[in-house]
């Protein structure tokens, strides 16, 4: 079995491919994001949505090919504010499995974090 990793930096590949499937490391906000002051639950969603766009269509899938996610709120009263972000990002008609969980993410800036597993074409 041939895998592949994606994105990769110095402690983890964003994403890597193995046995039909992509696996997404946890997607945090991009620093800019929070230079721009733009950095509430719903922008660091959108910003998050489209990193998994962009590392899916490296990988030659997309959202729409998502078996399962997980969110990670740093506080479940920001639930409401990913979910506006998270429903315009999602495709209907594919839905993926999801989980949404509240912990304490690594920086304290982060208010969200997401991973998740799609299948390969």
């Amino acid at each position: 079995m041939t895998i592949r990793r994606h994105a990769e930096e110095a402690r983890l590949s964003g994403a890597v491919a193995g046995g039909g499937l992509l696996h997404l490391a946890g997607q945090v906000a991009d620093d800019a994001l929070f230079e721009r002051g733009e950095a509430d639950a719903e922008a660091q969603t959108a910003d998050i949505l489209a990193q998994i766009d962009a590392l899916l269509a490296e990988a030659g899938t997309d959202k729409r090919r998502l078996l399962s996610v997980t969110v990670v709120l740093a506080d479940i009263a920001d639930a409401p504010a990913m979910n506006r972000a998270w429903d315009r990002w999602l495709d209907p008609a594919a839905k993926p499995a999801r989980m949404t969980i509240e912990a304490r993410l690594v920086d304290p800036r982060w208010k969200v974090e997401i991973t998740g597993v799609a299948l390969l074409p």
